[in-house]
């Protein structure tokens, strides 16, 4: 080979930084989770990692980069799939496949723990919590576009934008659930729940009567109201 190295060589030496980056990773989540995101420095991070702190840095240039490495790999991957959705391709089954392929890429053993490990860390300091929302700023305007184009909206309009921040806030929710039937069952009760509220934005609303979300004045509130009757139906009972 060119650079001396035997073939084979250079695939070996990937698996081997991968693997490196995975540690330096699970060591982090692991110690944010127990001592805390501002109580843990770069030095902790590489003693429990078995590596030395610049190479923690040639990996990763600050702590939050680490924090939120795989939470952002993920959320990069919602993206592209939103981004390359079809014509008539609705959100939430881009969604809930997006769901279905995580589950899968999840079998293993190691990385159910670092995904419990990152739900232990998110619970354990707020700070970073708040900062899976700013990640999915992508995602929620991939989404608005696809809602947009699934409604008929004029692109840019308030309803499929307020959809798309609830899909994303959905989202993470289910992706704090641990895979299984729970998951499962929470993840159709999530995409019934959404469906209902975009169905809400294609047309005049036969609960109210009223215009579209589109329309500028029409409550929030009001449409999230109608969307919650739509799969729980509308309250019964009560003493007003």
């Amino acid at each position: 080979m060119a650079d001396g190295r035997l073939p084979g060589q250079a695939g070996l030496r990937e698996r081997s930084k991968a693997r490196r980056r995975d540690a330096i990773i699970r060591a982090a989540l692991e110690l944010f989770a127990d001592r805390g995101y501002d109580a843990t420095t770069i030095a902790d991070i590489a003693a429990a990692a078995d590596v030395a702190p610049r190479t923690v840095a040639m990996y990763f240039p600050s702590k939050q980069e680490i924090a939120m490495a795989r939470f952002g790999q993920v959320a990069d991957e919602l993206t592209s799939a939103l981004r390359g959705s079809g014509p008539g391709e609705s959100v939430t089954a881009i969604m809930g496949r997006w769901l279905r392929t995580s589950d899968a890429g999840a079998d293993g053993g190691t990385e159910l723990e670092v995904r419990e490990l990152s739900r232990r860390m998110f619970a354990a300091n707020p700070e970073l919590n708040a900062l899976r929302t700013v990640r999915m700023a992508a995602v929620i305007a991939e989404s608005a576009v696809v809602i947009a184009r699934a409604t008929d909206a004029v692109p840019g309009d308030v309803g499929p934008r307020l959809a798309a921040a609830a899909a994303a806030a959905i989202l993470i929710e289910l992706f704090d659930l641990s895979a299984g039937l729970e998951r499962d069952l929470a993840t159709g009760t999530a995409l019934r729940f959404l469906d209902a509220g975009i169905a809400t934005l294609g047309s005049a609303d036969p609960l109210v009567g009223g215009p579209s979300i589109n329309a500028p004045r029409r409550p929030a509130a009001l449409t999230i109201t109608c969307a919650v009757w739509r799969v729980h139906g509308p309250p019964t009972g009560g003493s007003g």
